[in-house]
């Protein structure tokens, strides 16, 4: 409708400049209607273009309104020889042209390829001492203080703004960082072993913090080589589980809260919802555009993550005995982000699926760019959760290696990793699994 309007105002400058008699007047009222006209398509096209093609979409308008100026200038002014003008007109068009097929075509390819991981979350907004630090905080003392032997703890990502609260509520205040280094002021001096480790050496010797996030495997290690004494995961796989039995290793997953695990499609996917076993079959590989799964007649991009990592684990576990198809290597992220990332960019509206956990796309993503799907016509809701409607939604553990102290200090350490646990199923620690964002274990 907006195209006709275009075409109709430029027409009746047309009509209009060839039958007023005073060309000048004539020219200045055509190019006033021309003005009009572009404006308005320059309007609908920066309103609706950008919507699908992003700023591609602003590009491609620009080149077609300013082209359209200046055609409709040389046109109305003839300011050259009738052969240059006609020159100018078709070379103004040529280009206009090649530029909105560059644009079109750059944005096509853009399209066929995945987007390259990007970093993960700033996870120092939720160190527990930090100031203005995103972790939650008791109303109350806590019941439990704990002022030597730390338990050293490990984790998840996504699980990170939670046990970076129970550290804020029971430990002594310091600067723990999440990332492995533990700063302590002592008087003006720092502590001579304050040392910066990189994540590829920290499972290779004992972590000068007590509180830590290196993501689900790296965490899963350290237990096992016994750097971290309570690592807080969504669950185990089965090649950790048999990983842990070779070690001679018994594990302890103690239930700690409920979460979802949700998959998302960009916002602007008309897809809202998909049936488990629509789930099974498209990461099988069996469907592969969403018209099968009641969407748009546009390829499946179905993204995953690598083998271990917590959301890998969950979906192995949704696919049951259903054998997941493999990725290409381009599709498959390290960080959580990166498909995030992936998914909510509008090069892939029409194709990408990826999946997390609740709390990390609505509290630590916290943008609007992807949407959750309903399964089974169940949206992933606090409610539902907690009432088991929601298929996906299960328990997520803190867990322990059994083994037998070595010294006094590891004594101590594991007398309090007792207290910590317990304390995290009591009222506070479970207020703190709800303030965080996550689904408290029914009460007792």
């Amino acid at each position: 409708m907006s195209m006709i309007i275009v075409i109709a105002s430029l027409v009746f400058a047309v009509i209009i400049t060839a039958f007023l008699k005073n060309k000048t007047l004539a020219r200045v009222f055509g190019s006033v209607l021309c003005l009009v006209a572009v404006s308005f398509m320059w309007f609908i096209g920066m309103l609706l273009l950008p919507e699908f093609l992003g700023r591609a979409g602003q590009w491609l308008t620009n080149v077609i309104c300013v082209a359209s100026l200046v055609i409709c200038w040389l046109l109305l002014w003839k300011p050259f020889q009738p052969r240059a003008r006609n020159a100018l007109v078709l070379g103004v068009a040529v280009v206009a042209v090649v530029l909105s097929a560059g644009i079109a075509g750059s944005e096509i390819y853009g399209n066929s390829v995945a987007e390259a991981p990007g970093e993960e979350i700033r996870l120092t907004e939720y160190e527990p001492f930090r100031e203005g630090t995103l972790a939650k905080s008791l109303a109350e003392p806590s019941a439990l203080k704990i002022m030597e032997d730390l338990p050293r703890l490990d984790g998840a990502t996504a699980l990170y703004p939670l046990y970076s609260s129970f550290v804020r509520a029971t430990y002594p205040e310091a600067d723990y960082d999440a990332y492995g280094v533990l700063h302590i002021e002592n008087d003006d001096e720092a502590v001579s072993d304050k040392m910066e480790m990189e994540m590829e050496i920290k499972m290779e010797m004992e972590m000068t913090s007590p509180v830590i996030c290196s993501r689900t495997s790296n965490a899963f290690t350290n237990l096992l080589d016994g750097y971290a004494d309570v690592i807080f995961l969504m669950g185990l796989s089965d090649e950790q589980q048999l990983m842990a039995k070779q070690r001679g290793l018994e594990l302890k997953l103690t239930p700690i809260g409920k979460e979802a695990f949700v998959f998302f499609v960009n916002k602007r996917n008309s897809v809202s919802n998909l049936t488990a076993a629509d789930i099974r079959r498209i990461y099988s590989g069996e469907i592969t555009n969403w018209s099968e799964a009641g969407g748009s007649n546009n390829d499946i991009r179905a993204y995953q993550r690598p083998k271990n990592s917590g959301s890998q684990t969950a979906l192995r576990q949704v696919m049951g005995t259903v054998p997941l198809a493999s990725a290409p290597k381009e599709e498959v992220y390290d960080f959580m982000s990166g498909m995030y990332q992936a998914v909510a960019n509008y090069k892939n509206y029409k194709n990408s699926l990826g999946y997390s956990f609740l709390f990390y796309i609505n509290g630590m993503i916290a943008e609007n760019e992807v949407k959750l799907l309903s399964v089974d016509g169940i949206a992933p809701t606090s409610e539902n959760i907690a009432g088991d409607g929601y298929p996906f939604a299960d328990n997520f553990y803190a867990v322990t290696a059994e083994r037998e102290p070595r010294t006094d200090e590891e004594k101590r350490r594991a007398a309090n990793v007792n207290k910590l646990i317990e304390w995290i199923l009591s009222p506070q620690g479970q207020f703190l699994v709800k303030a965080t964002g996550y689904v408290p274990l029914p009460v007792q």
